[in-house]
């Protein structure tokens, strides 16, 4: 009798390449891919979150709202004396409902240190009854879970400088993942499909094909979306991801940079109502707007100097997409410079709105509930393809 020959069906090169890549990457960053996941996929309901816990300090009572708040200087001043904080308030968040409270930000960094802790100087969050002065509540955002979860998620916790590398790396290495995980998830042909898509467990008892099945079909759904999460990180992380996304949309290699404004009324004496004018006219010109940030202690966030007193618009609530800027004098609180959102350059659109596209926020509510399921499959791929690998590498240890 003819003995049968069991011939071995034949791995494409590319699939085979694909498996080897996959593997090995896997292997070498996935308790990075398993923190950074998770970090990211518990922050994105973070402003539902606190907004719901916070809603007595957000949300001011019937017989607290006044007719006129008092003036940004003032309750200023009020903050500063009864926190009796070393720093400086450096900006105040004025929302357009006049049924909320004024938010007002300490916010201090510093170059020195290796980690998170040691950077962040202070970060609290004050909510002011605007129109009595009354502090109603005061949040230390630096040891905040969001915040932590964050920096985590942004850069392990680490230094600003280098922190960010250590996330971004492996990031790139995830993005080559996703993609040999689409070939190696890709049917020969139709009848290979069958499985593809769906889970067909009636006749699996086995946990290792129940396992391979989660890694396979959950990360090909979430595949698409965690390229886009993924490459909205990379545009945070690298400033040649950034300027690429700028090329394309505009043909520069940077944004249109504007030449920097100083006041024109520097020799005169500071006008105390200076933030009122400037937020008065803000109100008028953005009335339909969420909020409106002031800068209050003329320096930005890295501690340079301004020579004017800038205004960023937010659009609407939760989002940083739809921003307008606009700049004032700081000496006497005329408009010198109006930025509207629309009149912006489409990669300037599209800076705006990467942090939006990055949470999901961008796509409203179900943005984000997509964004938290691919997040979660995100997190669970390192730990289905560790027991893949491990369940194979079991079984070819019994082989004699």
């Amino acid at each position: 009798m003819r003995k049968k020959h069991h011939h071995k069906k034949k791995v494409s090169s590319t699939k085979k390449w694909s498996a080897k890549l996959h593997l090995w990457l896997g292997l070498s960053v996935g308790i990075i891919v398993f923190i950074v996941s998770l970090s990211g996929t518990l922050y994105v309901f973070k402003d539902e979150i606190q907004n719901s816990l916070r809603k007595e300090a957000i949300y001011l009572k019937k017989e607290d709202i006044g007719k006129k708040p008092l003036s940004i200087n003032l309750l200023r001043e009020k903050v500063s004396l009864e926190l009796n904080e070393k720093y400086p308030v450096s900006a105040v968040e004025i929302p357009l409902d006049k049924t909320k409270s004024y938010q007002f930000e300490y916010y201090e960094k510093s170059k020195k240190g290796w980690n998170y802790f040691q950077q962040v100087r202070i970060n609290k969050q004050v909510y002011v009854n605007q129109y009595t002065g009354h502090i109603l509540a005061v949040y230390d955002e630096k040891y905040d879970v969001f915040n932590i979860l964050k920096y985590i998620h942004w850069g392990l916790l680490l230094n600003s400088e280098w922190g960010p590398y250590t996330v971004g790396i492996p990031t790139v290495i995830f993005v080559i993942m996703l993609i040999t995980g689409i070939i190696l998830w890709w049917p020969k042909n139709k009848n290979a499909r069958k499985g593809r898509f769906w889970f067909n467990w009636e006749n699996v008892k086995n946990w290792k094909r129940k396992n391979y099945d989660l890694h396979n079909i959950l990360g090909f759904y979430a595949s698409f979306i965690a390229l886009l999460m993924s490459i909205t990180g990379l545009y945070f992380a690298y400033p040649y991801v950034k300027n690429t996304f700028t090329f394309a949309l505009s043909g520069s290699w940077e944004l249109p940079k504007e030449k920097e404004k100083k006041s024109p009324d520097s020799l005169m004496a500071k006008n105390e109502a200076v933030f009122d004018l400037a937020a008065a006219q803000t109100e008028k010109l953005y009335a339909k707007s969420s909020s409106f940030r002031i800068n209050l202690n003329g320096k930005n966030k890295k501690g340079k100097e301004l020579k004017t007193l800038p205004v960023t618009v937010y659009g609407l609530d939760g989002r940083y997409s739809e921003r307008n800027i606009l700049t004032f004098d700081k000496y006497s609180g005329k408009l010198l410079a109006n930025k509207p959102h629309h009149k912006l350059h489409t990669a300037e659109k599209y800076s705006n709105a990467n942090y939006d596209i990055h949470t999901g926020s961008y796509f409203g509510i179900i943005g984000k509930i997509i964004w938290f399921m691919a997040g979660l499959t995100c997190t669970s791929l390192p730990v289905t393809g560790f027991l893949v690998w491990w369940g194979k590498r079991k079984k070819k240890g019994k082989k004699i």
